[in-house]
Formats: structure tokens, C-alpha cells, sequence
């Protein structure tokens, strides 16, 4: 267990807490950390789905900027792929993943809310990419991911302006999918995320594959992958439990085990 990031699982949840008060900037410890705890929860089988979570107060209101005005081009360009690496290891989960947004989640807070599969935040919520009020631009997925999840022009609004977004018009955008009571958050979470504790493990893993890996390439190539892993689940225990279950009883009557 590291000291700004844990793993705590709970009925089949497994919840990456972020704990570097007061307001989970993410340093180079807190990233290596990071990776660190979603390889964990990756390997886990009972880790069936996963929470990125704050706390009540806040999820991350970005990059350490201390630190960042401390290092040299050089010190920056070795340090740049460590922290999308670290980033990324969330985004290729092979489980559903939520991010339970209380407060801030800015710049590099963002960029790891939107590696996530989805994202709950509290109605009091402030999300956004600041980095161009620093001289700089967002440099762990922001411009990216951001751009897939609600396209180029509201990116480069969202990108050249720096502006925070409240909770409502985060979710109009798109940036965000539920808004919650800021108490709420966490629940909320938990109750998306519980969905899949007895699910198809295998399968969602390659549903996951398939629409991630299908985005960034074009259809054509995106049907192949969709095909392969179709035709893969039929290697599976899973596919043949749906299947019987579901001639015998009907649908949604399955109980999987992720075999």
C-alpha cells in the first residue's frame, strides 16, 4: 500500500483511493503509486470493477505545480511518459471503471476522471483543463481523450480558455454522465460499479476492448477487432453458461464466473 494511493476492495469493488491531503495534486510518487495500485487491481480476481475516488472533498485538483516549476525541459520530457504511462494504466483496465468526482478535478484530476469508463460528479463539482493559465497545455490525455469524449470544438474551448466548469454544464457537455448530491458521490458510484460484480468478466473486458480499441482506428478496422473478440468469448465458460441459462430461463438469469 502506498502513501498517497490505495487499494481497497469491498464485495467485488475495488476502490483506488487517493489520500494526499488537501488536494490529491498528483506528484511523481502519487503517479508511480498509481500505477502501481491499477496493476494490482488488474491482476485481482476479485476485483470485479473499479472506483477512482478523493474522498468527500475533492477528487484531484491537478499536477503537482510546485514540482512541475522546479524541473528543466529535460527533467520534464523523462517525467511526461511516466505520468500519461501511469494514466493509462486506469484507461486499460480490463474492468468497468468510474470516477467519483467530489469538489475540483482539474487539469491532471481531469485527465484521470476521463480515463475512466464513466464519471459521477457532485452538483458542487469544478472540472476543467487550466493547464494554458500556466503557459502550458494539458500533457496526460487531456487534449485527446477529451476531444473523443466531446469533440474538437468544445475541447479547444475548453483547452484555450483554461475555464472551470460546474457540475450541470460539465454534464450538458458530456464531460461528466450523472450529477449527484455531493454526499451522494461515492454511492452513486458504488451502485454503477456493483452492476458487474457477478457479470460476464470476460466478456465486459472485451466489450472494453472492442468500442476503446474500435475509436481509434477507422470502421473497417474496428469490425475486425469487434469480430475477433466476438468469436474469442465463444473459448469461454461464460459463453456457454449465457447461453444455456438463457434458453432454459431466460434473460439476465445467468450467473457467471468470469471463466
Amino acid at each position: 500500500m502506498g502513501e498517497f494511493v490505495r487499494l481497497e476492495v469491498e464485495d467485488g469493488i475495488g476502490t483506488i483511493r487517493l489520500d494526499r491531503p488537501p488536494m490529491n495534486a498528483i506528484n511523481r510518487q502519487l503517479q508511480a503509486e498509481l500505477r502501481e495500485v491499477a496493476q494490482e487491481a488488474r491482476e485481482r480476481d476479485d476485483v470485479k470493477a473499479v472506483i477512482v475516488y478523493g474522498g468527500p472533498k475533492v477528487f484531484a485538483a491537478g499536477a503537482d505545480v510546485k514540482e512541475f516549476a522546479e524541473m528543466s525541459y529535460t527533467d520534464i520530457a523523462d517525467y511526461a511518459p511516466e505520468l500519461t504511462g501511469s494514466l493509462t494504466a486506469i484507461a486499460e483496465l480490463p474492468k468497468p471503471t468510474v470516477a467519483a468526482i467530489t469538489g475540483f478535478a482539474l487539469g491532471g484530476g481531469f485527465e484521470l476522471a476521463l480515463c475512466c469508463d464513466r464519471r459521477i460528479a457532485g452538483d458542487n463539482a469544478k472540472v476543467g483543463q487550466p493547464e494554458i493559465l500556466l503557459g502550458i497545455i494539458p500533457g496526460a490525455g487531456g487534449t485527446q481523450r477529451l476531444a473523443r469524449l466531446i469533440g474538437p470544438s468544445k475541447t479547444k474551448d475548453l483547452v484555450y480558455t483554461g475555464r472551470f466548469v460546474k457540475a450541470e454544464e460539465a454534464l450538458t457537455l458530456g464531460m461528466v454522465d450523472e450529477v449527484v448530491a455531493p454526499d451522494d458521490v461515492y454511492e452513486a458510484a458504488k451502485r454503477w460499479a456493483g452492476q458487474f460484480t457477478s457479470g460476464a468478466s470476460r466478456a465486459l473486458a472485451a466489450a472494453k476492448a472492442a468500442i476503446d480499441g474500435g475509436l481509434d482506428n477507422d470502421l473497417a478496422s474496428g469490425l475486425k477487432l469487434e469480430t475477433n473478440l466476438f468469436a474469442a468469448l465463444f473459448a469461454t465458460e461464460d459463453r456457454d453458461t449465457g447461453l444455456k441459462s438463457f434458453i432454459e430461463n431466460g434473460p439476465g438469469k445467468a450467473e457467471f464466473h468470469g471463466r
